[in-house]
């Protein structure tokens, strides 16, 4: 008798979770009769913990900014199905191990066949042949490094401006301020994703005209570059390019200012780009600059894709910042509206493919093309790199983020020579 309740449980377990698991087959058809509204699931192995977290969490909350405008707004219709998409995280915790191991687990376990790649190009590059050997399509939002692209991977592709452009137009916006400027330092974290920023750097600055007198990499996880930043200080450069994500950026800027080791432009990766990046420094941020992927006060708009004659595609600007806001009560940086696109381009692809089938949208994304709040989006057929979305420059200028290059997106002037650090510690900004 036992024997047999606990065979009754097991079948009733197992039961439960075959119909759990086929839910996106089986819902019911909507009150009209026009069709079936299901759950279409996008995974998202994602940092919410571990060295990545900053920029985990805001990745996450513009997945599902994305994911409840579409819902809000029709959904994702094949054929007679009208797909609603909800968002499978589970936090990677900035490991690479776990990442491959979860993007493993959706492809197997949850059945999810559009994945949004992890935050960064390590823990992206982990996930590649993962999903390459399962065939579920990556779709890399947080993950730059041209590398990724080189390896023949055909369900990758990538939403964000590759590594190579990061750090080009702050080289550029230096050279149309100032011709003379030569003396060129590069101090970065030794990973994946900036080693590919600086490397494309160093050689586009030799094409500029720029000498390289001082390059130094540090190890991931680094509390002290000061001995680095010494050797930096006697090399005497005008211009710094450096970083890799938000803790070392933010150590770098900090120990620029303790050393006073004054400089005419200085572009950090990543870390200017949050508000919490100027709270932590107050004064000592002006001036500081940094590539940025997407930035408030951007001119994307359903007005600017009709001038360019494509499709607009998503909420608009004030629509993606009031939700953020409203979700985690400050500004969103740039890394939120990168993996709002991905989302958006999920969506659009399967749309245009008329199937879920991961090799079929993957066609349909070699020659698709909206703009959204993060810009344009279309890649190379070829190797999935991102070819259509252009970077900004952003400038912290009287405690304010300010698009300060290219000249056609910005919102101010550059702040070319930057207040000294006994400047800004008698209370210079970059509007005294």
């Amino acid at each position: 008798m036992v024997k047999n309740r606990w065979l009754l449980v097991a079948i009733l377990v197992v039961s439960t979770a075959l119909i759990l698991g086929c839910a996106q087959e089986q819902q019911p058809t909507t009150p009209s009769g026009e069709g079936k509204v299901e759950t279409l699931y996008f995974g998202a192995p994602i940092s919410l913990s571990g060295k990545f977290a900053e920029e985990g969490k805001a990745s996450l909350e513009g997945m599902k900014i994305a994911a409840k405008w579409i819902n809000d707004h029709g959904g994702i219709k094949v054929g007679d199905v009208t797909y609603n998409i909800e968002i499978k995280a589970y936090d990677d915790e900035s490991k690479k191990e776990n990442v491959q191991s979860l993007i493993e687990r959706l492809a197997t376990v949850d059945n999810v066949k559009f994945i949004l790649a992890p935050y960064s190009s390590g823990l992206t590059l982990a996930a590649a042949p993962i999903a390459e050997k399962y065939q579920v399509l990556l779709n890399s939002h947080g993950g730059a490094s041209d590398y990724i692209f080189e390896q023949g991977y055909y369900y990758v592709v990538q939403t964000l401006s590759p590594a190579s452009r990061y750090q080009t137009g702050f080289l550029d916006m230096v050279k149309a301020k100032d011709p003379d400027a030569k003396r060129l330092a590069l101090v970065y974290e030794d990973g994946e994703f900036s080693r590919a920023v600086h490397e494309a750097a160093r050689e586009y600055a030799k094409q500029l005209g720029f000498e390289i007198v001082y390059e130094k990499t540090y190890p991931a996880g680094a509390t002290d570059l000061s001995p680095i930043l010494n050797e930096l200080k006697a090399a005497n450069p005008d211009v710094l390019i450096g970083g890799g994500h938000f803790a070392d950026g933010q150590l770098l800027a900090k120990q620029l200012a303790e050393l006073k080791i004054d400089l005419k432009a200085i572009s950090i990766l990543v870390a200017p780009t949050f508000t919490s990046f100027y709270e932590a420094l107050g004064n000592k941020a002006e001036g500081i600059a940094g590539p940025a992927q997407w930035e408030v006060g951007v001119k994307y708009s359903p007005e600017a894709a009709e001038k360019l004659g494509i499709e607009w595609y998503g909420p608009t600007q004030e629509e993606f910042l009031s939700a953020y806001k409203e979700a985690m009560g400050e500004e969103p940086p740039y890394q939120a509206a990168e993996a709002a696109a991905a989302v958006l381009s999920y969506a659009k692809a399967i749309e245009k493919a008329q199937s879920l089938d991961p090799a079929k949208v993957r066609e349909a994304m070699n020659d698709l093309e909206f703009m959204s709040i993060y810009g344009v989006w279309k890649i190379d057929p070829e190797t999935g790199k991102q070819i259509g979305h252009e970077m900004v420059i952003i400038q912290w200028q009287n405690g304010e983020k300010k698009i300060v290059w290219p000249e056609s997106a910005a919102n101010a002037e550059p702040c070319y020579p930057m207040p000294t650090w006994d400047e800004k510690e008698g209370g210079a900004t970059c509007g005294s």
